[in-house]
């Protein structure tokens, strides 16, 4: 599909914020498309194989949350690898490593992010295949998948009670990890005696690269304004993947904004399905927006959203709280979410996820998800 590149529809003083990078729209227009245009792009696609084998082939109408997801999920996985700055051009041969991105997202049951994973996985989130997802509900089917993930070896977090609890991440994202369970190490064990543990997470040593989601309600019918700028400096944060929200059944994937307007990209375009070359290779031109983006003023937005960040190393996460301190925390009388050092004490303990004990591995297992997750204090789960 070709398009075309317009352009913003008044010139202005302003900077406009992408993801932790400042541009200016009156001297580097091309940079900022060139910025935008490089991100993943996932819409709603058809004529792919029927979820579960019987079930949709389209997620038009239902999917654009898990589309949204699936963006936010790519950009983490674009600066774990080819790092934020890495620029997409049309035609341009990319690295091994971004094909492998893409393919982890394909609109097949085998891919560990696709449609397909996600509405199944959601089953267990209290979601029927082809309803709707809220942001909370994608944050929360992302952490479930990310444990069969070893190539990209994520922690993901999702916060509870609006608090982010630096304990609790370290202890997650410091591997290997100190198993919850004899179970667990004598796993990890017998994968190391089998020669399975090439870019197993749980075997490496040092910092697992951390995706840190955190579900908000900034309201209760409307966005409430205290929580503006606040929100807005997120997006300034280098460590940002932008945000998961938009209005009611009608989800966007929020990367910057522009004075009081948010900038996101679109799900709602149906494309057909693309499949991997027979080289590992994928057609990637529908997977990246070549048109100026959309925006909308920031009180138009639905008060649901789900806040995204990515820290590769464990620096990033330290920057990532000395800002929250400066910018989020001491700024705000009514503060968006709290920042803790301690777990709270009258919290259930915490138990870093882990993968279940299962026969198979990889995407492929997950057709049912109800033998897979059977004890749930592994998981914060919440309600949307």
């Amino acid at each position: 599909m070709e398009f075309e590149f317009c352009v913003f529809l008044f010139k202005t003083d302003e900077p406009v914020w992408i993801l932790g990078r400042q541009h200016h729209l009156n001297t580097d227009k091309s940079k900022l498309l060139l910025d935008i245009s490089a991100r993943l792009w996932f819409t709603y696609r058809r004529k792919f194989s029927p979820i579960g084998g019987t079930g949709p082939s389209s997620d038009t109408g239902w999917g654009c949350m898990l589309r949204c997801g699936q963006m936010m999920l790519a950009q983490a996985l674009i600066c774990r690898h080819l790092g934020r700055d890495w620029q997409w051009e049309k035609h341009k041969q990319q690295p091994e490593e971004y094909h492998r991105i893409l393919r982890c997202f394909l609109d097949r049951k085998d891919c560990c992010y696709s449609i397909h994973q996600m509405a199944q996985m959601g089953v267990g989130e209290g979601k029927s295949i082809g309803e709707w997802f809220g942001p909370n509900t994608v944050a929360q089917v992302l952490k479930k998948l990310a444990l069969f993930d070893e190539w990209n070896s994520l922690a993901v977090y999702v916060s509870m009670d609006n608090t982010v609890v630096i304990e609790d991440i370290k202890k997650m994202c410091w591997c290997p990890a100190q198993s919850s369970s004899v179970a667990h190490s004598s796993a990890h064990l017998h994968r190391s005696a089998l020669g399975q543990n090439k870019n197993t997470a749980g075997l490496c040593p040092g910092w697992k690269p951390l995706l840190l989601i955190i579900p908000l309600r900034l309201g209760i019918n409307h966005i409430n304004p205290v929580y503006i700028d606040a929100f807005k400096e997120c997006f300034k944060m280098p460590q940002s993947l932008g945000a998961l929200g938009g209005k009611p059944n009608n989800a966007y994937y929020f990367i910057g904004f522009l004075g009081n307007e948010l900038i996101y990209l679109d799900p709602h375009t149906t494309q057909s399905f693309v499949d991997s070359e027979e080289n590992g290779t994928v057609d990637d031109e529908s997977f990246h927006c070549q048109q100026a983006p959309h925006r909308m003023k920031i009180m138009n937005l639905d008060p649901s959203v789900a806040l995204g960040f990515f820290c590769k190393e464990e620096c990033d996460f330290d920057n990532w709280c000395s800002l929250v301190q400066k910018e989020i925390v001491k700024q705000q009388s009514l503060r968006m979410f709290e920042l803790v050092q301690k777990h709270p004490p009258h919290w259930p303990p915490f138990v870093p996820p882990s993968k279940p004990e299962v026969t198979t591995t990889g995407a492929e297992l997950i057709e049912s998800t109800d033998k897979l997750f059977e004890l749930e204090e592994e998981f914060e789960i919440l309600s949307v």
